[in-house]
């Protein structure tokens, strides 16, 4: 299973994850509430779109779906329809 939008090519990035800190006086969260390395994952959906006649199922972040229902297309593709 690809992780990778067909449309733009968004994929999975990489960063911290924060603990939530406050209410606590002299730093002492500091050794308790380490940030640790963690992967975010594009938002991908499932779905059938017709692209010049042929119907075809792609993985596409949500991003993409927005531009596709409020413009008709994407940079690239001639029609796509839901």
């Amino acid at each position: 299973m690809s992780l990778v939008c067909e449309f733009c090519g968004k994929s999975k990035s990489e960063g911290n994850s924060q603990t939530h800190r406050r209410g606590v006086a002299g730093k002492r969260w500091r050794k308790r509430a380490q940030v640790t390395p963690r992967t975010f994952f594009a938002n991908l959906q499932l779905k059938t779109f017709t692209i010049d006649g042929v119907r075809k199922q792609m993985r596409v972040c949500t991003k993409c779906l927005k531009r596709i229902k409020k413009y008709g297309k994407i940079k690239g593709f001639s029609s796509v329809a839901l």
